[in-house]
Order: C-alpha cells, then sequence, then structure tokens
C-alpha cells in the first residue's frame, strides 16, 4: 500500500481540478436562481443530494465513495427486470 503523502501527492492536481468544476457549477447555478424563478422541485431534489454529498466529502472514515455510491443511487427493487420489461 502506497503511503498517504504519495497518495496525496500524486492526486493533488486531479482533485483540486474537480472540486474547483463542482464550485464553478454551484456558482453558476446560485446566479442563475438569483435571476430566475426558484429551482423545479426535481431540480431541488438534486440539489439537496448535492448538498448531502458534499457533507458525506466533510465527514471522516474510510467508507465516503461508498456512502456517496448509495445517496445517488436507487433503492434496490426485485422487480426490476419487469419494470423494466426485460
Amino acid at each position: 500500500m502506497r503511503a498517504a503523502s504519495q497518495i496525496l501527492t500524486e492526486s493533488f492536481l486531479d482533485v483540486r481540478a474537480k472540486l474547483l468544476e463542482v464550485a464553478a457549477t454551484l456558482d453558476r447555478i446560485d446566479r442563475s436562481a438569483d435571476q430566475d424563478e426558484s429551482l423545479s422541485s426535481a431540480a431541488q431534489g438534486q440539489r439537496e443530494q448535492v448538498d448531502a454529498a458534499i457533507q458525506i466529502l466533510l465527514s471522516q472514515g474510510p467508507d465516503r465513495a461508498e456512502r456517496l455510491q448509495k445517496l445517488f443511487s436507487r433503492d434496490y427493487d426485485s422487480s426490476w427486470r419487469q419494470d423494466m420489461k426485460l
């Protein structure tokens, strides 16, 4: 296993770029929401998911990626094949 310092050093620029992209997107959403009507209910739900994802990223623990995946995933439905006509 690589050292934490090595992982951070190797990943820092990519992570920084991704965080800047998220921040810029949130800025555009906020500026647009100030000029237009408020977010639709569907968009508001998506924004709440993004906010919840940020809270997961700020938390501690080795399972942040798993928690993010679960946040953005549907609950398992045993009849999914029938529902999708497969």
